[in-house]
């Protein structure tokens, strides 16, 4: 699916292309893998915790029949094809947020795969894909401090739901009307708060850029740290700036992670962006 029109600022000889990636929260009453309460907004830091949260050796998870059902009902709204048949898998990547060094989530065979979203943009109706959504457990929270960071396990184990869009997108405008419409149909399916400000709804952009009339993409990068659809809007359109000055001035766009910086109205680079063969999925 694309299109050749855009509505962004960007340069006109440049055409952006956006996938986003939006992990949301679930309105169950206890965890992914285990029986642990997931009210812990404004609870003491550790206190929502049981072996299975704190990645224990031996423990053993059950999932929870609910999210599973709330993530099925998502995907059926976004037109996705349910399969008979689904698994879990193991992602593998070091970060301190990780308790069990790994996140029970899905790869190869979701819960749900080719679906739509529509939104209207300027008169027009625009189709964007959706590749799959699914189902995987959150992290942990890390408090920044000065000079170190404490971790907050509660948040571990929540089920968190996965809405992964085709690169479809041709403005940051549409990607905050793609964004919106998602969160009015989470709260409307009664699944989701759809609270960006308290990070129960996030979202990850995939964004890059390469020159007008070209049907290959350009290396993306994937902006993080976004909390609201001003900032989703106002951190793509940077980006894509940025890059195609990187591209005028005989650079070359390093796929990487980046964060966007609100207060400054800049994305800064993180990291490294994994490829799917870092992660070393396994059932």
């Amino acid at each position: 699916m694309t299109t050749t029109t855009t509505h962004s600022a960007i340069d006109t000889d440049f055409e952006l292309v956006i996938g986003l990636e939006v992990h949301s929260q679930l309105l169950t009453k206890s965890k992914m893998f285990c029986g642990c309460s997931t009210g812990y907004a404004n609870e003491a830091p550790d206190t929502h915790v049981c072996p299975v949260c704190m990645g224990m050796p031996g423990v053993m998870p059950v999932i929870n029949q609910e999210a599973v059902r709330y993530t099925i009902m998502t995907a059926l709204a976004l037109n996705c094809t349910i399969p008979e048949y689904s698994k879990f898998d193991r992602k593998n990547y070091p970060y301190p947020d990780l308790m069990k060094g790994y996140q029970i989530s899905q790869y190869d065979i979701p819960l749900s795969k080719d679906g739509y979203l529509t939104v209207e943009l300027h008169g027009q109706t625009r189709k964007i894909g959706i590749t799959r959504v699914h189902l995987e457990e959150d992290t942990a929270r890390l408090n920044h401090h000065s000079g170190y960071s404490l971790i907050d396990v509660n948040r571990a184990g929540t089920p968190l739901m996965e809405i992964v869009s085709e690169p479809d997108m041709r403005s940051a405008e549409e990607a905050r009307l793609y964004m919106q419409k998602l969160r009015e149909i989470l709260i409307y399916l009664g699944v989701a708060s759809g609270r960006m400000e308290e990070g129960s709804l996030r979202c990850d952009a995939n964004v890059s850029v390469r020159p007008r009339g070209q049907e290959q993409f350009g290396t993306k990068t994937e902006i993080k740290n976004m909390n609201s659809f001003r900032a989703v809007e106002r951190a793509i359109e940077y980006e894509a700036q940025r890059q195609i000055e990187v591209i005028r001035s005989g650079g070359v766009v390093v796929q990487e992670t980046r964060g966007w910086v609100e207060g400054r109205g800049v994305t800064v680079s993180q990291r490294s962006k994994e490829q799917a063969h870092d992660y070393r999925y396994f059932p």
